[in-house]
């Protein structure tokens, strides 16, 4: 994997824990020579990612939209900045960018973009792994939905599994290195075909 695209919160959250795990993300991506692919904000857990990242090295590339592009909130020191003019084509040029997904806690916007990137993968659109940093156990309600989702009937157990987490980075890393997407299904392959 070449370039990750790292979803998190333009705010720090309570817990030091947060900005300290986002710090190591940032530290480790780097040290692996992976390009980091971003909101571009200079804030919160966005910002510690890309200043540990930028402070070992590492390559950092942020997508903002036009309205958000503000000298107070653009990162000033990552190698590349892309300004789309809307919330979802921030998105598709993330997606067009990266070989795998990190989320990191967050507010709706990060819930938005895991989400986006979980039902493109469900869809086929994307084969692409997403993994959740469970920092502190962030993510578990999330995952608590997920199952139910699954035992309810609304979520196929191997579109469940798709998403990856653990509270250790190298785990996570691993997890994301030996990820195999579900095999087409004949419903998709149908509709995709027509």
């Amino acid at each position: 994997m070449k370039k990750v695209a790292v979803f998190c919160g333009a705010s720090i959250g309570y817990n030091p824990v947060y900005k300290e795990k986002a710090k190591e993300l940032g530290r480790f991506l780097a040290q692996n020579k992976v390009e980091i692919v971003f909101g571009g904000g200079k804030f919160g857990m966005m910002g510690s990612v890309a200043d540990a990242s930028l402070s070992m090295g590492g390559h950092v590339i942020g997508v903002i939209p036009e309205f958000l592009k503000t000298e107070e909130i653009l990162h000033p020191d990552i190698h590349q900045t892309l300004v789309t003019k809307t919330m979802f084509e921030r998105k598709r040029e993330i997606s067009k960018m990266v070989d795998a997904y990190i989320g990191l806690p967050g507010g709706f916007g990060t819930l938005d973009e895991i989400m986006e990137v979980l039902t493109l993968g469900q869809l086929q659109i994307e084969q692409k792994p997403i993994g959740l940093l469970n920092v502190n156990g962030f993510f578990d309600p999330l995952l608590q939905q997920f199952d139910l989702m699954v035992k309810e009937g609304f979520l196929k157990p191997e579109n469940n599994a798709m998403v990856l987490h653990n509270p250790d980075i190298n785990d996570l890393w691993q997890q994301l290195f030996d990820y195999k997407a579900p095999k087409v299904s004949k419903i998709i392959q149908t509709v995709a075909t027509k």
